[in-house]
C-alpha cells in the first residue's frame, strides 16, 4: 500500500516510520511511505505557506496554493487517490476504518499546521476529513503516523501472525482478552491455570469471556456494535449485563 504524507514537518516521521512494524513491512514492499514537505511548493523567497484569516482573528491558515500544487504535482489532476484532510472537524478514526482502509492501494494524507486550512482545501482538494480524537493538536503529523500505523496494521504480512491484527481490541467491537508470559508465577501472582492447561477451546472460551467481560467493565458503549453471538449474549447476562440494553 502506497501512503502520500504532505506536510510541513517532513524529519518527524523519519524515526517511527524506521522503526520495528513499519520498518519491516517498507522493506518486504508491503507499505511505501513517501513524505513531502508542503514548503517545497510554497512560491516566492521566503517560501510561506500561511497567512492571517480575513475578517480577522487569531493564529495563521494555511494557504491553499503550496497545498494544491504539492498534491496535484504528486498525485495528478485529479488526484489518483483519496486524499484525507487531518482535523479535529473530521470523522474520529476508528479499527473498522482502519480495516477498510487498509484494503485500498494508495491514500494521500494532509497535515495541517497553525490555525488551520483555507477552506477551499477542504472544498476542492480533499476526499475525507479524520479526527483522531475530540481535542486539538498543533499539528496533523502524530495523527497522519496513527493513521499510517493503524492501517498498515491490517495489510496481510505486516504482523508476525497472521491473524494478529483480528484479535487486537475494537477489532469485533470488543476490547482485547488480558496476556500473560513467562514467568509463570511473579511475585505470588500467577498466571490463570487454564492458560497453562494446552486446552486449546478452553483456552479460547476463557478469552472470549475475558474480552466480554473486560468490554463491560471499561467500555460498554461497544457493546452495542460488537460482534456478539447467541453464547456472547447469554454471557453477558450472567456477567451482568442486561441483553435490552443493547438496544437502547
Amino acid at each position: 500500500m502506497k501512503f502520500d504524507v504532505f506536510t510541513l514537518l517532513p524529519l518527524v516521521f523519519n524515526d517511527y516510520l524506521n522503526s520495528s512494524i513499519l520498518l519491516k513491512a517498507t522493506e518486504n514492499a508491503l507499505i511505501d511511505v513517501a513524505v513531502h514537505d508542503i514548503r517545497g511548493w510554497a512560491e516566492g523567497k521566503h517560501h510561506v505557506t500561511d497567512e492571517p484569516p480575513y475578517g480577522g482573528g487569531g493564529g495563521m491558515v494555511m494557504k491553499p496554493e503550496p497545498v494544491f500544487s504539492a498534491v496535484e504535482d504528486v498525485l495528478g489532476k485529479p488526484p489518483a487517490c483519496p486524499v484525507i484532510l487531518l482535523t479535529p472537524q473530521g470523522k474520529v478514526f476508528n479499527q473498522t476504518m482502519a480495516q477498510e482502509m487498509a484494503k485500498l492501494p494508495h491514500v494521500a494524507l494532509i497535515c495541517g499546521r497553525y490555525e488551520g486550512f483555507d477552506e477551499r482545501i477542504r472544498e476542492h482538494l480533499v476526499t475525507d476529513e479524520i479526527s483522531i480524537g475530540d481535542y486539538v493538536l498543533t499539528g496533523g503529523e502524530l495523527p497522519a503516523l496513527i493513521l499510517i500505523d493503524a492501517i498498515s496494521r491490517n495489510i496481510s504480512g505486516v504482523l508476525g501472525d497472521p491473524d494478529g491484527a483480528m484479535t487486537d481490541s475494537h477489532a469485533e467491537g470488543l476490547l482485547e482478552y488480558p496476556h500473560y508470559t513467562r514467568p509463570p508465577e511473579y511475585r505470588g501472582w500467577n498466571v490463570p491455570d487454564i492458560l497453562l492447561s494446552g486446552n486449546h477451546a478452553k483456552i479460547a472460551d476463557w478469552r472470549r469471556e475475558q474480552a466480554l467481560r473486560r468490554t463491560l467493565e471499561r467500555r460498554p458503549d461497544l457493546l452495542a456494535a460488537a460482534q456478539l453471538s447467541d453464547s456472547d449474549l447469554k454471557k453477558l447476562k450472567t456477567l451482568g449485563w442486561e441483553t435490552n440494553d443493547l438496544t437502547d
